[in-house]
């Protein structure tokens, strides 16, 4: 069954994307493009996801056992960079026009 209509893809490859270790509806969009277009499959893309076994999500790590490490957590996205401020207007007066004679 399709997943993606603008894109053409089919749950089947969602699983195959996440099997290979995407995990998130992202990730997904950078392997196949799916929920780029118009969005209306990403809610779809999420529910597949959740119920794979694959990756590790907040339950799997909440509820494991105590006294064994949880998986790594993810590296801080880096920040966008600050655009420089821009320049104070320049506000002095215009010079005033000639007087035709």
């Amino acid at each position: 069954m399709y997943v993606c209509s603008c894109f053409g893809i089919t749950e089947e490859q969602v699983k195959q994307h996440a099997d290979a270790g995407r995990c998130t509806p992202r990730q997904i969009a950078s392997a196949c493009k799916a929920g780029t277009d118009c969005g209306s499959c990403v809610r779809r893309i999420q529910a597949l996801l959740g119920r794979g076994e694959g990756c590790a999500t907040r339950t799997k790590l909440d509820t494991a056992k105590p006294g064994t490490p949880a998986a790594p957590a993810a590296p801080a996205p880096a920040s966008l960079p600050v655009p420089p401020a821009l320049p104070a207007p320049v506000t002095a007066p215009l010079p005033a026009a000639a007087s035709a004679a």
